[in-house]
């Protein structure tokens, strides 16, 4: 049973270090991959960043004498400056969020548009309703029940006085 036991025990130890296997690679389009699984074939070797356990893909060093070495360090740093920088940003995603950004600003103008015709409308029909109060005629409205009364002084310069704050409030805006 002791035997169980520490045989378990050493399992649920080397487990963490078995999901700590990380991939790190640049694929084909120049974006960092990170991934558990091992790279597709068709990623060479220097574009393979980390491999599993935390170690870090050396770069491809030729073999042989100093002198070879020191002549291949220009082809080395040729083949860094070539190899796709990584900027931290994904183009793609930066595209999409500048689309993101363009479609909200055209609906937000187009909302905005929407208020002010709204305004407009609005404006116009305080507009004429005052023109209807000043003309001196009787005015009638209809109540809750259904039923036809005509304003009085007090009610009509009630509604004159609601009917211009409606003006100096939406013609105004719409005038801009």
């Amino acid at each position: 049973m002791k035997a169980f036991r520490l045989l378990l025990l050493a399992a649920a130890c080397t487990l963490p270090a078995l999901a700590a296997a990380q991939w790190q690679w640049i694929d084909k389009d120049g974006r960092k991959v990170f991934s558990d699984q091992s790279p597709p074939p068709d990623v060479p070797s220097k574009n393979i960043l980390k491999q599993p356990g935390g170690r870090v893909a050396p770069p491809p060093m030729p073999a042989g004498d100093p002198a070879a070495a020191a002549a291949s360090a220009p082809v080395v740093a040729k083949a860094a400056a070539s190899a796709p920088k990584l900027s931290g940003k994904d183009k793609e995603l930066e595209d999409k969020r500048k689309q993101a950004e363009a479609a909200e600003a055209v609906k937000k103008k187009a909302e905005e548009e929407k208020f002010a015709q709204a305004r407009a409308e609005n404006c116009k029909r305080a507009k004429q309703g005052k023109l209807a109060f000043d003309s001196g005629q009787r005015i009638a409205m209809t109540d809750d029940k259904g039923e036809r009364y005509f304003l009085d002084d007090k009610q009509r310069a009630g509604e004159v006085k609601r009917l211009e704050e409606l003006i100096s409030r939406d013609c105004v805006a719409a005038a801009q």
